[in-house]
């Protein structure tokens, strides 16, 4: 029970229940916060305890300074966790051997639960193995199995050992879909002391794109797995009050324009204002003019600006979203009751204080794409013609080259740069949102009148975020039209939209790599980053879903889609985009007929009981994991091996070496393995090594619950390229423990440094770990030996996830980088004053790096430890072991 200094406890009646909340109207200022500050005030008042979160810091909130920069610490307690399985299976993993090290300390095993309810999806395990195929689906899901049985088993356990955990099976959805169709309860309710208890519905998540739950006003976002373990575990979220953007729209989007258009608009001004690690708010008149799934794709995109949140508060879409969707109606109205009694109900006429503001006029959106590498990098769809044409020559080194190619069923064509080699209606992004999947139904129905198909060369595939995607296709009379153009159910997972492609087709495959050709994919999805969607493919662009199908048809990203036609009718004659392209009006025609509550009511009745397949895994039983040494799929993890009761202090870092040095932009998806597993990879290798054939190797997602897998991709991108390595791409260094520094892979370097007991450093540009809330992005850089991190700027998670696993991040001096700094990567590097971390927390430590010519580079690095939280854990070695030592002590 809180202490409640502000006396905000008080009764609220909801259809004749009573519920315990806690009014944020006691604190003075708060009636003019924003709105997600508000529920973050909510949270204090709710979870004050006199030592973490005291009654200064909850008034100290309410008085928010707007124009202040973030300083004001809070512990952020979410009310739940959600997970996705590629970054929740090393979650289970870690706890499953927390049980076994808990004991070592003298522990109870059975202590190591989750506090919070958490929940995980399957969604990320499915590839693009079959396609164009009624059949799809079920090979598709046949194949994902056969390949994940030893990580599906192990998740069965999970979900029987541990209290508070559920699992929502494979075939079902994508998380974030899932999460904002059933598990989001908007208003959370908790019986404590024989009282209800209602408070905001909170999360944090083991994906970047939790933020989709923001559509909803749940204020949720992506944090590592490590912290998400954590929170599980009970402990809050450390977090420094963020500034507070406040964007107000106005107006409506004109017929033609799609969701994702706005979407991709709202990315490049919010990339451009720069928001990594603010509050995104949207208010003002035009909200009510944005559908909850245009919302929900919004905040989705969130990572992709880099803020922490994009939120939207509640109002009556918000009700008439969780009406449609089958919430109770009780629900409803309590969700609607706790709104308006704690001011968090949207009101378009009123401002609330915020740092910075920006704004939008709805109907000034054009039809858009982005690409060909980053999701920010918008492209109006009426220049991407001239677009491709300027930087094709920047992805091959023969522009103009035409090879001729003859499939297996001796169709023949000349393939050229530019040709749509995968075109994918996947990922959360925008599969939930009826109005551009009908759309995209509406423009293959057009299509399909006509007689068009896709160009031969083209890999499509849909990829729905929900079962309720297919019912309401299959009762618009969409499905046949979809299906004619290759465009068959391939599964319910993210897909391409994750690398999970599958391969191209095999002729196309050859003919790009032997002749350096830059083909191109189009996918409805929220990341194009570079060797994301296939090793194959160089330009990667971002489309809604009805321009996927028109891409698929035109087969070129080189083409004037307003001039140009994209095939040709049956009687011979030309067809262009406008004569598939369909009206506002046809699409809100079907939206309302085709989609209904029962819908939603019938596919999530039973949502965690799984088919035939999932219910006939053997399940392992016990408290503790019996681990299988041979598995390739799922071992311990030995962060904890040998953890004495107490931690070292922190101390100074002497003969160092980089590892690695990196320019600006560098993604999680540079450093975490992702994507397919090459067989002369290292990883590869030790998959061979095990007596894996290669048809079996999977993708890194697949086996994140196996380190010696992970830290053998990590840093292994394909497109990563290493300046101490110069004319090498992918994971190559040079190992100075050997005479001449030869060039070898990161991973081998590593582990010669390591058994020569030299710490190591990367060095990085801007933007550092920008992308997805990878843990592995920094459990393998820690497994790899890195002991420090110093870059211009870091992105929000990655930051927080170094010190998670115990890696010091520091920023170079402003105006200052390894460049200006005449740093190459050859230095041995020593660092003085980390021994002060263990006092407090201090502003700078002392870099030298000294040359191979004897001269010496020094400067006075930033601690980016931002908060007392953070400095605990790094000074337990990482999250988990504070964690760990925490509950031993108080057994």
């Amino acid at each position: 029970m809180s202490i409640n200094s502000f006396g905000a406890r008080r009764s609220l009646d909801v259809a004749g229940e009573s519920y315990e909340i806690y009014g944020v109207d006691a604190v003075e200022g708060s009636d003019s916060l924003p709105y997600s500050l508000k529920v973050l005030l909510e949270n204090l008042l709710r979870t004050e305890d006199g030592a973490n979160i005291t009654a200064e810091q909850i008034a100290a909130l309410g008085h928010w300074d707007p124009e202040a920069q973030p300083s004001h610490e809070i512990q952020f307690t979410p009310a739940r966790v959600i997970m996705q399985d590629f970054t929740g299976v090393p979650c289970i993993v870690d706890l499953a051997t927390m049980r076994e090290a808990i004991a070592d300390l003298g522990g109870d095993p059975q202590r190591v639960n989750p506090l919070s309810p958490a929940e995980m999806v399957i969604d990320h395990s499915v590839i693009v193995e079959s396609f164009g195929t009624p059949k799809a689906f079920e090979l598709n899901q046949e194949i994902e199995y056969q390949r994940n049985r030893e990580r599906y088993q192990f998740l069965r356990w999970g979900q029987t050992a541990f209290e508070n955990f559920r699992v929502v099976p494979p075939g079902t959805g994508i998380v974030h879909q899932v999460n904002i169709e059933h598990l989001a309860r908007v208003t959370f309710v908790h019986d404590q002391d024989g009282h209800k208890v209602a408070y905001p519905d909170t999360c944090v998540g083991t994906d970047s794109h939790t933020t989709m739950v923001n559509g909803l006003g749940v204020v949720g976002w992506g944090v590592g797995g490590i912290e998400a373990e954590a929170a599980m575990l009970g402990q809050p979220v450390s977090m420094l009050v963020p500034r507070v953007v406040g964007f107000k729209l106005y107006g409506a989007l004109r017929d033609g324009v799609t969701a994702t258009d706005l979407v991709l608009t709202i990315t490049q001004m919010l990339r451009e204002h720069k928001v990594v690690g603010k509050f995104v708010e949207f208010y003002g008149p035009g909200v009510a003019a944005v559908p909850l799934a245009n919302r929900a794709t919004l905040g989705n995109m969130s990572p992709e600006y880099g803020s922490t949140i994009a939120v939207f508060p509640i109002d009556d879409v918000t009700l008439d979203y969780l009406r449609l969707t089958g919430r109770p109606e009780h629900q409803i109205t309590l969700v609607e009751s706790y709104a308006r009694a704690q001011g968090m109900w949207h009101d378009p006429d009123h401002e609330a204080r915020y740092s910075e503001y920006l704004e939008l006029d709805l109907s000034a959106v054009e039809p858009s794409l982005a690409g060909p590498k980053r999701p920010q990098d918008r492209i109006p769809l009426a220049s991407s013609k001239q677009f491709f044409e300027r930087t094709v020559p920047d992805y091959t080194s023969s522009p103009d080259v035409s090879v001729p190619v003859t499939l297996t069923d001796d169709r023949s064509f000349d393939l050229r740069n530019g040709a749509v080699s995968v075109a994918a209606i996947t990922s959360c992004t925008n599969t939930s949102n009826p109005s551009v999947m009908i759309s995209a139904g509406l423009v293959a129905r057009k299509a399909h009148e006509f007689g068009l198909t896709p160009k031969p060369w083209v890999k499509t595939s849909l990829a729905p975020g929900s079962q309720v995607v297919t019912d309401y296709l299959e009762r618009s009379g969409l499905t046949g039209d979809l299906d004619a153009l290759g465009f068959d159910l391939v599964g319910y997972g993210c897909t391409t939209c994750i690398g999970n492609t599958g391969p191209l087709i095999p002729e196309i495959s050859a003919a790009v790599n032997d002749n350096d050709m830059a083909v191109t994919a189009v996918l409805s999805g929220n990341r194009n980053f570079e060797g994301r969607i296939s090793p194959d493919v160089k330009m990667n662009y971002l489309a809604s879903p009805p321009l996927v199908v028109v891409y698929a048809l035109a087969g070129t990203m080189d083409i004037d889609l307003a001039t140009e036609p994209i095939g040709t009718a049956s009687d011979g004659t030309d067809v262009y985009m406008k004569d598939v392209w369909p009206s506002t009006e046809e699409i809100e025609s079907i939206v309302g007929s085709a989609i209904s509550a029962d819908m939603y009511t019938r596919r999530y009745a039973d949502v965690f009981e799984g088919g035939s397949r999932w219910k006939s895994l053997e399940t392992p039983e016990g408290k503790t994991f019996a681990w299988d040494v041979e598995s390739t799929y799922v071992r311990k993890l030995p962060i904890f091996d040998g953890m004495p009761a107490e931690p070292q202090p922190a101390a100074d870092i002497s003969d160092a070496r980089v590892l690695l040095k990196l320019g600006d932009s560098v993604t999680t998806d540079h450093i975490s393995p992702a994507g397919a597993i090459k067989t002369d990879s290292p990883a590869g290798r030790w998959l061979s090594e095990q007596g894996v054939a290669r048809k079996d190797f999977n993708s890194y997602g697949s086996r994140r619950g196996n380190h010696e897998v992970m830290m053998r991709g990590t840093f292994a991108n394909i497109r990563l390229r290493n300046q101490l390595a110069p004319g090498t791409e992918g994971g190559f260094t040079r190992d100075f423990t050997v005479d001449g520094a030869p060039v070898t892979t990161v991973f081998d370097a590593s582990m010669h440094y390591q058994d020569a007991g030299v710490p190591l450093v990367v060095l990085g540009g801007k933007e550092y770990g920008s992308g997805s809330s990878r843990d592995w992005a920094a459990k393998g850089t820690m497994l790899l030996g890195v002991k420090v991190v110093i870059t211009e700027s870091y992105e929000r998670i990655h930051r927080s996830n170094l010190i998670g696993m115990g890696v010091l991040p520091l920023q170079f001096p402003d105006g200052f980088s390894a460049e200006s700094l005449g740093l190459t990567g050859e230095e041995v590097f020593s660092f003085t004053g980390i021994d002060a971390l263990n006092e407090s927390i201090p502003s700078t430590v002392h870099v030298n790096a000294a040359r191979p010519d004897g001269s010496d580079v020094e400067f006075d690095a930033t601690v980016r430890i931002d908060t007392p939280g953070e400095r605990e854990y790094y000074l337990n070695g990482g999250i988990l072991q504070y964690v760990l030592r925490s509950m031993a002590a108080s057994a």
